[in-house]
């Protein structure tokens, strides 16, 4: 275990800057969904990269304790854009 106050190793500093790249990506998504809206073609574009090349059609369900129901992918993206949950999956 490394000391508390002490430097990240090569591999730590590897995932924790992987983490942040993503991160960042994502939040950039984001802004460019409240920016322009999910009938953007690049928003559309990024919507089906992340769905295997397919928007699904609502309803979608998840698995969130308290809002398990989106009417369509769409509301569902920017739940999870004003949550910061970006990673959140149905």
């Amino acid at each position: 275990a490394q000391q508390p106050g002490t430097p990240l190793s090569d591999q730590e500093y590897h995932q924790f800057f992987e983490f942040l790249r993503i991160t960042i990506q994502a939040s950039t998504a984001c802004h460019l969904r409240e920016l322009y809206g999910c009938k953007n073609s690049l928003v559309q574009r990024l919507d089906e990269y992340e769905n295997h090349g397919v928007i699904p059609l609502g309803p979608i369900c998840s698995e969130l304790p308290g809002n398990p129901f989106f009417h369509n992918f769409c509301t569902f993206s920017l739940y999870r854009c004003i949550m910061k949950k970006y990673f959140l999956k149905v």
